[in-house]
């Protein structure tokens, strides 16, 4: 009975979370719509805003709960949603239907994303987020948010082509809509914490596990959602910016905040998750910039690659999370025929590009 409740309550938080994220990311575009912001900065800024409000609200509750179940919690949703992000909602998006990716990405965004991952990881590469990493990301946060209000400015001219403002809500109906989702976001993340953390004391799983898989899953739902309706209805730069800008946010706001929060004890980090997915969330940014080079668009087949990836993660996850000596041997397969068959592939994709670049030449 106890296990029944706690599955009930996650289902019942990430469907206040879907719903929530949704409202909030309907009111965030109307207003954005109303300012003639280009499409690839509101993904990279307001539309990435609403839908990593469920990984802020689900972090911050449970970095305020305290205690080691609530770092792990903290940490690992955001960890494990950047994750899910790139592998699982650009790859599905990628299969609904060919993303084609703007420069700007390749030359601004992901090497920011990659460079913000990357010191994320060395700053809690001591076991602890502390209070003075917090400021730096939101300096970091500061900073990035000045970027991309000088870079609307710059592309303001594309703003009439790029923008389809008919259908736009009312400002009323706009503020209506961010303060309903944003009510929903704040009781589903209060049900989604209390379910998930109830659930990995009963099975004996523990929370950076039940952190990085349900919950990271659950939060990003709003992300999934977003991007594919983005890509089913052609709009690319929505998709992967909102994707980009998801990431970007989860590390530099809500890591942010929570090690603010957290105060002199600091933000626990589980050593586990430093030797293996801090490197996986790492590893995933910098396997999109060969993918985003090859002729600017995300095909189908490296979609499902995408997809496969996390799969395998997943795997990896239930494997270590148990006694078996299974384990050990998923990760020796994977060592000796999975990632070798994936850096040929990339390695194939990149000189591809790089002979089709010299052909138009």
């Amino acid at each position: 009975m106890p296990y029944a409740l706690s599955a009930f309550e996650i289902v019942a938080g990430i469907l206040l979370l879907f719903a929530g994220g949704e409202l909030f990311v309907a009111g965030s575009v109307a207003l954005s719509l109303l300012f003639g912001i280009p499409q690839i900065v509101i993904g990279l800024t307001v539309v990435s805003m609403g839908t990593s409000a469920p990984e802020l609200f689900v972090s911050l509750l449970s970095t305020i709960q305290g205690g080691a179940g609530g770092d792990a919690i903290a940490v690992s949703n955001v960890v494990g949603s950047n994750i899910f992000n790139v592998l699982v909602v650009l790859g599905a998006s990628a299969i609904v239907m060919p993303l084609r990716v703007k420069s700007r990405l390749v030359r601004r965004d992901v090497p920011l994303l990659l460079g913000v991952s990357m010191a994320t990881w060395g700053m809690a590469s001591g076991g602890r987020l502390t209070w003075v990493a917090g400021l730096a990301l939101i300096t970091g946060t500061v900073i990035n948010l000045l970027w991309e209000i000088r870079s609307a400015k710059e592309e303001s001219s594309e703003a009439s082509d790029d923008m389809d403002t008919d259908g736009a809500a009312p400002a009323p109906v706009a503020a209506a809509k961010l303060a309903a989702g944003l009510g929903l976001l704040v009781l589903g993340s209060q049900v989604l914490v209390k379910g998930a953390i109830a659930a990995a004391q009963g099975l004996g799983v523990s929370e950076t596990v039940i952190g990085l898989t349900i919950v990271a899953a659950g939060t990003s739902m709003p992300e999934l959602v977003t991007s594919l309706v983005a890509a089913y209805r052609g709009k690319a730069d929505l998709a992967i910016g909102n994707v980009v800008g998801s990431n970007l946010l989860n590390q530099l706001v809500i890591l942010g905040l929570c090690a603010l929060v957290s105060g002199e004890r600091g933000l626990g980090v589980d050593p586990v998750m430093l030797v293996r997915d801090f490197p996986i969330m790492v590893l995933t940014t910098l396997a999109c910039l060969p993918i985003f080079w090859t002729g600017g668009v995300i095909t189908r087949l490296e979609g499902w690659i995408l997809i496969a990836l996390y799969g395998l993660y997943v795997i990896e996850q239930i494997l270590s999370s148990t006694a078996s000596t299974a384990s050990d041997e998923f990760r020796l397969i994977t060592l000796v025929a999975i990632l070798p068959a994936l850096l040929i592939f990339l390695v194939w994709t990149v000189l591809r590009w790089k002979k089709n670049r010299h052909q138009l030449a």
